[in-house]
């Protein structure tokens, strides 16, 4: 029997496919109305408002201190991150001035939970893969730094934490040992996450050259943060536009260079 690789003797046939909205591991949902050919998606339309609640309209008929809340809940994986630029806006009209202390609690904790969010995208990636393993690691990891803002906000998800003028409550000396610990451990923890996926064979077989975002439709699309970096853009408004402490901090801006790293 004769097999020929040509094209046209493969018969194919557009499939729509409903992309949500349910789906019993998330709780971010939308529906995307996906068209495919074999493995190639020809078009995807989005349908927005499934978890729209009204945030702004409710912000209107409260007090500056009472949508702080509201804004803890637009990104549940990183509400410290939310809060911090909400309040940052408000002390911006108010013409507030935040103390040095207090700036410097909030880029910790702000960064602190960069790391905890990307650990929950890092883990449920290789989950949704059939990784299993890297998604212990991450979430293992990831405990740890919620321990931490438990012991500062007493929550473990929704925090309250960044208030207008400052945040909720000092950290203590204890606390500050905690973070530097952690630091420490996570720093040896890195490799480990690379091996365990990054630079996993079967991993970057399954992902490499698949829906890729280049460089030009980044820019085109308006990504920012880990996507656009992720591209090769050097671009991060903690360090081309630096709010709060950001301008006396020295650090790098990694971004992708490929396959892998």
């Amino acid at each position: 029997m004769h097999l020929s690789h040509q094209s046209d003797n493969l018969r194919t046939d557009e499939l729509l496919i409903n992309m949500g909205p349910q789906h019993p591991s998330t709780h971010g949902v939308l529906r995307i109305i996906i068209t495919t050919d074999g493995e190639i998606v020809k078009a995807a339309h989005p349908e927005i408002g499934y978890l729209h609640r009204c945030k702004e309209k409710h912000s209107e008929n409260v007090d500056w201190m009472a949508v702080a809340p509201f804004v803890d809940r637009m990104d549940y994986l990183a509400s410290m991150n939310n809060s911090m630029g909400y309040a940052i806006a408000v002390e911006k009209l108010m013409g507030v001035e935040v103390p040095r202390r207090a700036e410097y609690i909030r880029v910790i904790i702000s960064e602190l939970q960069r790391i905890a969010s990307h650990q929950m995208a890092f883990g449920t990636y290789g989950l949704d893969i059939g990784a299993f393993t890297p998604f212990m690691h991450a979430f293992r990891d990831r405990e740890k730094i919620l321990d931490i803002f438990e012991a500062i906000s007493g929550a473990r998800l929704l925090y309250n934490y960044m208030w207008i003028g400052g945040t909720y409550r000092d950290i203590t000396p204890e606390i500050v040992k905690q973070i530097k610990d952690y630091c420490e451990y996570f720093a040896g923890q890195v490799s480990q996450y690379n091996e365990l996926l990054s630079y996993n064979k079967i991993f970057v077989e399954r992902t490499a050259n698949v829906g890729i975002m280049d460089r030009d439709l980044c820019w085109s699309y308006g990504l920012t943060g880990p996507m656009l970096r992720g591209a090769g853009i050097k671009w991060d408004l903690r360090k081309d536009e630096p709010y709060s402490i950001y301008s006396e901090v020295d650090f790098d801006v990694p971004v992708g260079k490929g396959e892998m790293g």
